[in-house]
């Protein structure tokens, strides 16, 4: 598939600037977790590493988010500006509004940041960023996400493998389901003010698709670290569901027998289902999602066509062998 070349355009003349403070801050600390990167476990100790002189990041969180990008994962695709990706957002912690997320961001505490893991696991604990930073080596993969408001984006995730820290815990044979708690900070994210969903946000996977190789843990995006507008510090893609299916700024992860009910399910049963794949035959009950509008294309460029699981299919198709996707929607 053709490659496609990601411009180098300095963040800040073109993401909004408490964002770009943001990544500068984080990358800063970064630094500390990339020196390990791969060579330790969870919980291993950290030494910090000290910026370069004349206020410079350090050279190791440069290594960090210039990670290089799995061709198996490339798109003949365009990738979306950076400046669509980082300021078109649905994330209603900040409020309802596509630019809400990048103008009240800023405000978000990613520093100190833990995830626990809890339930049907043999190793549960708290683990700090950086110990999950550490965790696998991170690499660049080009993803389609499609929004459940039938408008798509072509994104630079860097991650590694969701899988490799569902191993790390050890899942017991009663673990069915993964779930996905976003944080809740009032003070930053007027959002919460609202009653459109009984928060914290909650979002789940079945077993099978957590550990799907397609299933990525995220923290960065064009060769950055996440802002808050997409999920900072982490969050999870899923590229062959809906956008709402992928969890952001996740600070709890939660093992579980039963099927979560998740946000979007407990808000609008009939219109969100539980496994939201990308079906274009299967409309949402208030519009079609046969077709899509890519962001960044122009107002006058024609949308579209849907694919069956966001064009996933050949990869994914068998995890849903024999269920009727029109009813486990």
């Amino acid at each position: 598939m053709a490659k496609v070349r990601i411009p180098a355009v300095p963040a800040s003349q073109i993401t909004p600037e408490e964002v770009w403070r943001e990544r500068r801050s984080w990358l800063k600390r970064s630094g500390l977790a990339a020196a390990g990167l791969g060579l330790m476990g969870l919980g291993a100790g950290r030494a910090v590493a000290a910026p370069a002189a004349g206020g410079a990041e350090p050279a190791e969180a440069d290594k960090l988010w210039n990670a290089a990008r799995n061709p198996d994962f490339d798109l003949s695709d365009a990738l979306t500006s950076e400046r669509d990706v980082t300021t078109y957002n649905n994330y209603y912690e900040f409020g309802t509004g596509k630019a809400d997320p990048a103008r009240h961001g800023g405000e978000l505490k990613t520093e100190p940041w833990t995830v626990s893991v809890e339930g049907e696991v043999a190793r549960p604990g708290t683990f700090d960023l950086d110990d999950l930073l550490r965790l696998a080596p991170l690499e660049e993969r080009v993803y389609r996400l499609r929004c459940v408001e039938a408008w798509s984006m072509v994104i630079p995730w860097l991650g590694y493998p969701l899988a490799s820290l569902i191993r790390k815990v050890e899942p017991t044979g009663d673990a069915k389901f993964v779930e996905f708690t976003t944080v809740m900070q009032p003070e930053a994210m007027p959002g919460l003010r609202s009653r459109i969903i009984d928060w914290p946000y909650v979002e789940a996977l079945r077993m099978d698709e957590a550990m799907h190789p397609l299933s990525l843990l995220v923290f960065g995006v064009y060769g950055k670290p996440l802002p808050s507008a997409n999920g900072a510090p982490l969050r999870v893609a899923i590229p062959w569901k809906y956008g709402f299916k992928s969890g952001k700024s996740i600070v709890k992860i939660r093992f579980t027998r039963e099927q979560p009910l998740t946000s979007w399910m407990k808000v609008a049963p009939q219109e969100y289902g539980f496994y939201a794949n990308v079906n274009p035959d299967v409309p949402h009950p208030r519009w079609s999602q046969a077709t899509e509008r890519r962001i960044g294309a122009g107002v006058f460029a024609p949308r579209e066509k849907t694919l069956p699981f966001n064009g996933y299919a050949e990869q994914v198709a068998s995890l849903y062998q024999g269920m009727d996707l029109r009813r486990d929607f």
